[in-house]
């Protein structure tokens, strides 16, 4: 697939100016790159989503796979890019035209940069309820957390991203991140797509805050579990009582909140319906990394 030699950088130097005390310092900062890509599935426009510019292969499968317009890596016939101007070009084995009530339902997201997703909310309360158990910790929970800030370099380097990391109770297994929240995930499930990596069964953990497009995201993949360092919004949690995710959010220090389904957390005690906030009675950890 022609995209393999793509070298875009995903931060850039501009000089700034510092003010403190009233003293003027210019200096040099690292900023995040934003690209703008646009997406042609079969030789149709889909989308155009501002993003940073690595794994764009994994970013455009990973959208088409959470939107339903492909199922596995094997339905699709090629990917190529041109980088000089942000276009990505998917084409399946099987030509299926885009039809208006697809269009119709487009969706500009809350996420960093206008992400745009496909998605009737009605619908998705109908979508089937996830019952499968996931044994999890209080102090699991907080690791992961903690392991996706330590890898969190560019946040480190920028203050300008977010990372998302998919995970099982032991640590993490794919770690991906973009200035969008939403465009993250995407690549993580452009990652596992491609590399046939099996998404049940597993947590997703994102520093983001957790809007619907995310929750939604999440359910499409029957992911159990989502934890994020940052706020829920009040349509996520009730998608995540209504499809039975664990939602937990604000997860700082050794401190977390569970807004829905926190049976899978098997050392506290909570009502599924209520929002409960945790102060786990294990090891300091550090402070967050990533403010």
């Amino acid at each position: 697939m022609d995209i393999k030699d793509l070298k875009l950088d995903k931060t850039e130097a501009l000089e700034v100016i510092r003010v403190k005390e009233g003293e003027i310092d210019p200096f040099e900062d690292q900023l995040a790159v934003e690209y703008p890509v646009t997406i042609f599935f079969n030789d149709q426009e889909l989308v155009t989503l501002l993003c940073t510019p690595t794994y764009l292969e994994e970013l455009a499968i990973g959208f088409l796979n959470s939107e339903g317009m492909i199922r596995e890596y094997d339905d699709i016939d090629s990917v190529r890019l041109d980088s000089e101007k942000g276009l990505i070009y998917v084409t399946t084995k099987k030509k299926k035209a885009l039809t208006e009530k697809l269009f119709a339902k487009r969706t500009i997201t809350s996420g960093c940069g206008k992400g745009t997703i496909f998605y009737n909310v009605l619908d998705s309360m109908r979508a089937h309820k996830i019952e499968r158990p996931l044994d999890i910790t209080s102090a699991q929970v907080v690791d992961l957390m903690i392991s996706l800030q330590q890898n969190s370099m560019m946040f480190k380097e920028t203050g300008g991203n977010h990372a998302s990391a998919l995970c099982d109770s032991a640590g993490m297994i794919v770690y991906h991140e973009d200035i969008g929240r939403h465009n993250a995930v995407d690549k993580i499930v452009g990652h596992c797509v491609k590399n046939n990596i099996d998404i049940e069964n597993k947590v997703l953990v994102t520093s983001g805050r957790v809007s619907s497009e995310i929750l939604l995201k999440v359910a499409k993949l029957d992911i159990p579990m989502i934890i994020s360092k940052s706020a829920p919004t009040t349509l996520s949690v009730r998608l995540a009582r209504e499809l039975g995710i664990t939602l937990v959010g604000f997860v700082r220090g050794r401190r977390f909140n569970i807004y829905a389904n926190g049976w899978r957390i098997t050392d506290v005690e909570v009502d599924n319906h209520e929002s409960m906030k945790i102060e786990s009675s294990i090891l300091d950890k550090e402070e967050d990394i990533q403010g």
